[in-house]
């Protein structure tokens, strides 16, 4: 369905085209109506039809300033003007600007559906022949030499000499490129991770196709299209424009950005180099125009990025700022997952605002790695390898295209280094408790057993392991060896003859009278009281 609005400054004109169409059933769809071209012009940059049938006399603008900036910024609407003039003049205007067709008033409502149709037939055959297959190999064929592309290469990249220029320029059947001069290079954003079922897994006809929307939006202009060895597309724009080359070149790479999300259904991101004056310069636009795509790490895909916005004239000194390595070292002993996603997004965040180059990026975030594997190895030794994250760190960070990318990379790193540390301290402090219990065992019957002596035994302060020891047992530590104890007295009153007082030195108390009372507290018997009851229940 094709979206069409209605620009006229006579309302019953406007309502009877409205009311006279069945938009659906030409297959169109009508999005709006407007008095003049300065209001449809407002409404086009948000609106985006494909379609604009105007009137040429209006208030404000008329329908041809308004096809003049139509066809300036976006290339890919079509205009059908309507008029009551069938003055030679206009018609001269109006083909000038490319319009798409140019019909006189009156007109029926039937000439009006029937002009719909053809409309739609053409644009529905534009459509198919950019997703045509065999149309895109045969183009694919029948594109510009590799030497032409090689040497346009050869030009932005400062490897040709001034006085082989213009010769080459004649042999390639180039325009000779005047100044000033404007690079800008265009990549296609995920590429390996685009599906691209329909492009038969060809991925030369894949860039084919993107490759003839650049060439559809720079058709007419002063500028030459070319291919890189690295798979990218570049723009050099020349001579003057009306609006200024920059200006200029900043419009079309939006233009060119539009059109691959909308009619290939992918996005791409475009580097705008500085503009210079002389051909010995062309290769610091190109240069600028590669560091430009470096931003889309920064910035997220799908963009048109200027260096001059992102570096200026001049490019500041970035260093390792090590506070980041100490948090996230912090974070991995003591943190948790919802922390980790916290301090990950402070960090995303200041990176983007600093601006920073991806080189500078890149050290960033791996020094940061080195530190969350710092942490772990002192944690886990040798095993370190054992660390399920491992795998994940190995990966190579230069593989991602963006912050947001390296984020869910990071995260994931970290959520698996807490987990892992959480889990070797658990098993540390498991080892511990069971050391304890086992000295424990073998020294109840020391009168002067005490805590301080057992956390001495395991290398902890005495605050620490009363709490880890009470968090395990969910008893403090001497109710633990009160219980040893009393356990192993019970033991001796039923498997030996040996008097209270005797028993109770065997397992570590001096004093038979607090022995008796505290062994009552906990059988709810005396010593004597309960090896008469064992001796009943014989």
């Amino acid at each position: 369905m094709y979206r069409i609005v209605i620009v006229d400054d006579e309302i019953e004109v406007r309502e009877g085209i409205k009311e006279s169409i069945e938009w659906e059933s030409h297959g169109f769809e009508c999005i709006g109506d407007y008095r003049n071209g300065s209001e449809a012009l407002e409404a086009i940059a948000e609106l985006r039809p494909d379609l604009v049938l105007s009137d040429i006399c209006m208030p404000f603008m008329d329908g041809i300033e308004l096809t003049r900036q139509i066809h300036l910024n976006y290339p890919y609407i079509k205009v059908i003007i309507l008029t009551g003039h069938d003055d030679f003049d206009y018609a001269q205007k109006a083909l000038r600007l490319k319009v798409h067709d140019f019909i006189v008033k009156p007109i029926t409502a039937n000439e009006l559906r029937n002009l719909l149709d053809k409309v739609k037939i053409e644009m529905d055959q534009e459509a198919e022949n950019r997703e045509n297959l065999s149309l895109l190999k045969m183009q694919l064929h029948q594109s510009l030499p590799l030497l032409r592309e090689r040497f346009l290469e050869q030009v932005v990249s400062g490897t040709l000499r001034d006085s082989r220029l213009q010769e080459r320029f004649h042999y390639f059947g180039l325009p000779l490129i005047a100044p000033p001069y404007l690079v800008v290079a265009i990549d296609i954003d995920n590429f390996d991770e685009i599906k691209k079922e329909k492009w038969q897994n060809d991925p030369e006809l894949f860039r084919s196709a993107a490759f003839n929307i650049v060439q559809e939006v720079m058709e007419g202009k002063e500028a030459i299209v070319f291919r890189t060895r690295e798979e990218r597309m570049a723009v050099i724009f020349y001579g003057e424009w009306e609006e200024g080359t920059y200006e200029a070149a900043l419009n079309l790479a939006e233009v060119i950005r539009f059109c691959m999300e909308k009619y290939l259904k992918f996005t791409v991101t475009v580097g705008v180099g500085v503009l210079c004056k002389t051909l010995n310069e062309l290769p610091l636009s190109y240069k600028g125009a590669i560091s430009a795509l470096d931003y889309r790490f920064l910035l997220g895909n799908n963009r048109v990025i200027s260096i001059d916005d992102m570096e200026g004239a001049n490019t500041p000194v970035h260093q390792l700022d090590i506070e980041w390595n100490r948090k996230f070292s912090t974070l991995i002993k003591t943190g948790t997952r919802s922390e980790a996603q916290i301090l990950i997004d402070q960090l995303i965040s200041h990176l983007k605002a600093s601006l920073m180059p991806m080189w500078a990026c890149y050290l960033q975030i791996q020094s940061i790695i080195i530190a969350i594997m710092n942490t772990i190895h002192e944690f886990a030794g040798n095993d370190v390898m054992h660390f399920k994250g491992h795998e994940i760190v190995l990966q190579d960070i230069n593989r991602f295209e963006t912050l947001d990318e390296i984020e869910t990379w990071l995260l994931t790193i970290c959520k698996e280094a807490i987990l892992y540390i959480s889990e070797q301290r658990s098993d540390q402090t498991k080892m511990q408790v069971l050391s304890v219990i086992d000295y424990i065992e073998k020294h109840h019957s020391n009168e002067n057993l005490t805590v301080d002596e057992i956390c001495r035994h395991v290398h902890l302060s005495k605050s620490y392991f009363s709490t880890v020891f009470k968090q395990n047992k969910e008893q403090t530590i001497m109710e633990y060896v009160t219980r040893v104890r009393i356990d192993k007295a019970k033991d001796f009153l039923q498997q030996t003859p040996l008097k209270s007082y005797e028993v109770a030195a065997k397992v570590g108390y001096s004093d038979p009278q607090y022995f008796s009372v505290l062994f009552k507290k906990h059988t709810g018997t005396t010593p004597t009281e309960y090896r008469e009851k064992l001796s009943r229940e014989k």
